[in-house]
């Protein structure tokens, strides 16, 4: 079930796309202070549902906050960062470095060259994908906002590491996101609107503030909750291997949504991606066997 709430996680980051485009003309921190928003929002809701105390103090080691504030808040502020000095389409790319580097990091140490193996095949349908999105062109130009994204895809692989290994209830993710949400407002008063409180620019179009409540209940805030389940209690390794589904996904459902074409490289990209996949998880499988056969015997 763990696995499952995890995968979910994966198909909803996947719609991020979709959803996005009903909230382009909101700025990147503001819209990032009403998803964590809602994202903590989550958990005080789930608390009332149960009849717990709704502000019952966190407790969380000093260590828990830095890395779940480092993961949620720099991951999504090196990102927007990065897209302000590189082309989208090369930030992205190098971004969904996080699985393949996830993937070994959570590999049984037996493991690993497998799970790497797996990773690249799977990045490879990556490219592929991007690739027929659009020319790649790495520029020189570029270096600072293409080492930005690395740095994304470093924080978020250690992140989820980091979630994979570590104790902690789910409501911490409610915790870290009021946090989050409190640095993304700053950032928007600072970055996007020179301290301006004036009230015109919080006044958005009904489908902007519908866009905007669906990423904080799915992609931006809900997914985190299952994530953290998923990686703690599931399968690491396959939902390491499936993370790579999350831009085939993106495309799937701008396609079926009328706002982009299917190509060639969609296909391929499945069919690299499934491969990865399956070589990534293929001798964890026969660890199973393996395990349940000696338990048998």
């Amino acid at each position: 079930m763990a696995t499952i709430l995890g995968i979910s996680a994966i198909l909803l980051w996947g719609i991020l796309a979709l959803l996005g485009t009903m909230t382009t003309s909101i700025p990147a921190f503001q819209l990032l202070f009403i998803c964590f928003s809602i994202s903590s929002l989550i958990m005080f809701s789930r608390r009332i549902i149960r009849g717990e105390r709704v502000l019952k103090r966190p407790n969380l080691p000093l260590r828990n906050w830095l890395i779940g504030i480092t993961g949620l808040f720099g991951f999504h502020f090196f990102y927007f960062m990065a897209l302000r000095q590189a082309p989208a389409l090369e930030v992205s790319l190098i971004v969904y470095l996080w699985p393949l580097l996830l993937a070994v990091l959570v590999a049984h140490r037996s493991q690993r060259l497998q799970a790497m193996l797996g990773g690249v095949v799977g990045f490879i349908g990556v490219v592929v994908l991007m690739s027929g999105k659009g020319e790649l062109t790495l520029s020189g130009e570029s270096t600072l906002g293409y080492l930005l994204a690395i740095l994304c895809a470093l924080i978020w692989s250690n992140y989820s590491a980091y979630l994979a290994r570590s104790p902690g209830k789910v409501d911490d993710i409610g915790w870290i996101s009021l946090a989050v949400a409190g640095l993304s407002l700053l950032a928007h008063l600072i970055l996007e609107s020179n301290f301006s409180l004036d009230a015109s620019l919080w006044q958005f179009s009904t489908s902007e503030w519908l866009g905007a409540i669906l990423l904080g209940l799915g992609p931006v805030g809900g997914a985190f909750y299952l994530w953290d389940i998923g990686l703690k209690q599931g399968n690491k390794t396959l939902l390491a291997s499936l993370s790579f589904f999350a831009p085939l996904i993106s495309s799937v459902a701008l396609v079926m949504a009328g706002q982009d074409e299917a190509s060639v490289e969609l296909l391929i990209s499945v069919a690299l991606i499934m491969l990865g996949g399956l070589i990534a998880n293929r001798r964890s499988k026969q660890r199973r066997a393996d395990t349940a056969d000696n338990t048998t015997s």
